[in-house]
């Protein structure tokens, strides 16, 4: 097993990766900014760096100060935690190249999911389904690029290759709409994420958002762990996750994970992963692949009883997978509301001090947190402050424990936004299952 690892991450991943690298009785390194000193990781660490101050790019975003971090500490592994530098192939790069370990996959598969137009050449290739389009990067022939669309069928949508989360993509629904809108996305592209690059995908007008949790060793094994739904999205960004997802038959889950595991395979993945797909009318669409831990990571643990991060150790250190296929058993349903600092109508972040705080309990319930009483919650981050998952033996009781627990949390001194998970909960629509990746802002008159 590892001997010491620097957690590259702040709240509550890091806290979670804390946890379970204390379980497997391995030291532990947190890495922090100066408004991130107070953190429950940090001050549960064995050891903890400052390494600069609250801008991202000055402190979690800072490749060299986090390897500089492994050095002085003697560590043998990073974890990248989300978010940040979790899925960025230069930093894997450099942390191996500085001879340490990457709790991930290589910097090349990074690098390859990465790029969206290379990734869905690399699902083909292993049979995962993909979304019709242009099978490649568009280029300057705009006659090519409206056979390409007609081809197709409107409504087309234009993606950056090196997009994600959302950004980088814009839909069109007429062909005099095409040309300028190509034009524009490439443009946006190249100033965002230095790749102007974009390809065209039919548009989806109603799908659900349905992703695939895997677990490769690099040694030949691959499982996945079923599937997660999380359509409930605003802005692209996820509000409520849930599995398994309403309606997916065994047969289903049978089907597509098989393919993920062989796409596995075939890239010779290492890690834990996420295959994300639309959904639509019984058919699923290849989007992207994370190659990394998931915020809603949780939902899957608590269906399968699998600790996805001790996994991710376990791999990094050269083992091999702990469970066959076979093994994996999907009982019971959970779900994850992420709670935010942040106006529950206006969704402008509440930074601030935290005067009184009582987590929720009770059976089924799991509450993943780093905040505490008299936390102060800086206004450099992203507003998630925890994460609240409830279990049950179906999806009903799973929403009954996720309302009591909704009702039983208390965060003073700061505005959260369970009253948008109150009113998600109470929707008829979503009760019964199934909703799609508009649902939401349409609910909250945002289309």
């Amino acid at each position: 097993m590892l001997d010491k690892v620097v957690i590259a991450n702040r709240g509550e991943i890091a806290l979670r990766v804390l946890r379970a690298c204390k379980e497997l009785g391995i030291k532990t390194v947190a890495v922090h900014s100066t408004a991130d000193r107070d953190l429950k990781h940090v001050l549960l660490a064995d050891e903890s760096v400052c390494i600069g101050q609250p801008p991202a790019t000055a402190s979690y975003l800072n490749i060299p100060r986090i390897i500089a971090a492994a050095e002085v500490t003697g560590a043998v592994a990073i974890h990248p935690g989300y978010g940040f530098l979790s899925e960025n192939a230069d930093f894997a790069e450099q942390v191996e190249q500085s001879g340490f370990i990457f709790i991930g996959p290589k910097a090349d598969t990074i690098r390859v999911m990465g790029d969206k137009v290379e990734a869905i050449k690399a699902m083909k290739k292993a049979g995962v389904p993909c979304v019709p389009g242009s099978d490649g990067p568009l280029g300057d022939d705009e006659a090519k690029n409206i056979a390409i669309a007609k081809r197709i069928g409107y409504p087309v949508i234009i993606k950056a290759s090196g997009g994600g989360g959302g950004r980088g993509m814009r839909v069109v629904r007429a062909e005099e709409d095409l040309l300028q809108s190509i034009q524009m996305t490439r443009a946006e592209a190249g100033a965002a994420f230095n790749n102007d690059q974009v390809y065209m995908e039919k548009y989806l007008e109603n799908p659900r958002h349905i992703e695939v949790q895997v677990l490769a060793d690099g040694q030949g094994g691959a499982i996945h762990l079923g599937e997660r739904d999380c359509s409930m999205q605003r802005r692209h960004q996820k509000v409520i996750e849930e599995a398994p997802a309403p309606g997916i038959t065994e047969e289903m889950r049978k089907f597509i994970g098989e393919r993920c595991c062989r796409a596995c395979l075939e890239i010779e993945y290492r890690g834990a992963g996420t295959f994300e797909f639309l959904y639509e009318n019984g058919e699923f669409y290849f989007i992207e692949m994370n190659t990394r831990i998931q915020v809603e990571h949780p939902v899957t643990e608590m269906v399968t009883g699998v600790d996805l991060i001790k996994e991710q150790l376990r791999i990094a250190a050269g083992q091999p997978l702990s469970f066959s296929q076979d093994d994996i058993k999907l009982r019971g349903h959970a779900m994850e509301c992420r709670i935010n600092a942040e106006d529950p109508d206006s969704f402008i972040p509440s930074p601030g001090t935290i005067e009184r705080f009582h987590p929720p309990g009770g059976l089924g319930i799991r509450w993943d947190s780093h905040i505490y009483s008299g936390y102060k919650v800086p206004p450099n981050y992203d507003s998630m402050i925890g994460k609240l998952i409830t279990y049950g033996e179906n999806r009903d009781v799973a929403i009954a424990r996720m309302r009591n627990a909704l009702g039983e949390l208390v965060v003073d001194g700061i505005k959260t936004n369970p009253p948008l998970h109150l009113k998600i909960l109470a929707d008829e629509n979503f009760q019964h299952g199934g909703t799609n990746i508009h649902y939401l802002e349409k609910k909250l008159g945002m289309q």
